[in-house]
């Protein structure tokens, strides 16, 4: 009796064992396969990522190199002005006429700048200030209100949104 169940012990041992085998096998071959799937979408995920990266580089690119289209082709019509008032000069007698219309070109220019952001920067009568102006000259002051201020400005400066874009270049009173 004790080699029967022995006998049996073994059987169910080995009933026992099989599936589990079969399970382990199962298990891999599960396993194999979400990590190919993983694998796949893995790679997939890359090479979008990689087109995207690379999209954009162009992109980037395109708009460094058109981005200015628009501020440039809004001054064109200001060229076309210049142009007429080039060919008045020219050929008018009526010098006031075209003082005139030089300095409507100029306030149309002006305007165009203004609604870019562009601005320029008032200088005269106000304390220097190494953030907005360049000192080119000193001189004594001819009033006592006006020492440590701006008593001329040679060339005109600007800011773009409140950043300084060129620094005036003033005479400053001592």
């Amino acid at each position: 009796m004790d080699e029967m169940t022995n006998l049996q012990k073994e059987q169910t041992e080995q009933v026992e064992a099989t599936p589990e085998t079969d399970n382990v096998a199962d298990d891999q071959e599960a396993l194999k396969a979400k990590y190919d799937e993983l694998n796949n979408d893995h790679l997939r995920l890359m090479a979008e990522f990689d087109n995207y990266r690379k999209r954009t580089l162009r992109e980037k690119a395109e708009l460094i190199k058109t981005g200015g289209e628009s501020a440039l082709t809004a001054i064109l019509p200001v060229i076309d002005d210049f142009e007429r008032a080039l060919q008045n000069v020219r050929t008018s007698d009526d010098i006031k006429a075209v003082a005139e219309g030089i300095e409507l070109i100029y306030t149309k220019f002006m305007a165009y700048l203004s609604q870019q952001g562009v601005k320029p920067i008032e200088a005269t009568g106000q304390p220097f200030d190494t953030e907005m102006y360049d000192a080119v000259a000193t001189i004594p002051a001819p009033e006592e209100e006006l020492k440590g201020k701006v008593v001329d400005c040679v060339q005109t400066g600007y800011t773009l949104y409140d950043k300084v874009i060129r620094h005036a270049k003033v005479v400053v009173g001592e």
